[in-house]
């Protein structure tokens, strides 16, 4: 259970990685990318942050990973610059592929096309007879 700063520390990082990422992905000319941090959770001791990124197409999710990870501790000093004013330290960042976007529409279309379960239970293991 989050407490109500581990929250608020939460959204704070969140918001200013947001504007880190998506500056760095303008400023070096990226384009066709989207880099988005859905979600950060913050430890209850205040020193490790875990940052969901979604990213846009897919496919370049693990090799945009391994950049931000290289790339890990000029983020932090960045985050610390904007954060200067309200932590008095920055946790330590590690980052992770959201990848809940993509487990939903799996069920999606698995709910829609012709793997329904509902409309046909003989998908299901427990329902089928031997």
């Amino acid at each position: 259970m989050e407490t109500n700063r581990q929250k608020k520390i939460g959204t704070v990082l969140q918001n200013d990685l947001v504007d880190i990422l998506q500056g760095e992905v303008r400023k070096n000319g990226i384009t066709n990318l989207i880099i988005s941090v859905s979600k950060v959770s913050v430890t209850t001791d205040l020193s490790i942050a875990k940052v969901y990124l979604s990213v846009f197409p897919t496919d370049k999710g693990p090799e945009i990973l391994a950049a931000i990870k290289s790339n890990t501790p000029l983020i932090k000093h960045d985050l610390s610059q904007r954060v200067k004013l309200q932590l008095r330290k920055v946790p330590n960042l590690s980052f992770y592929i959201d990848d809940s976007l993509d487990y939903i529409e799996k069920i999606d279309k698995a709910l829609t096309g012709d793997e329904n379960p509902i409309e046909n239970p003989n998908l299901l293991e427990k329902r089928k007879k031997f």
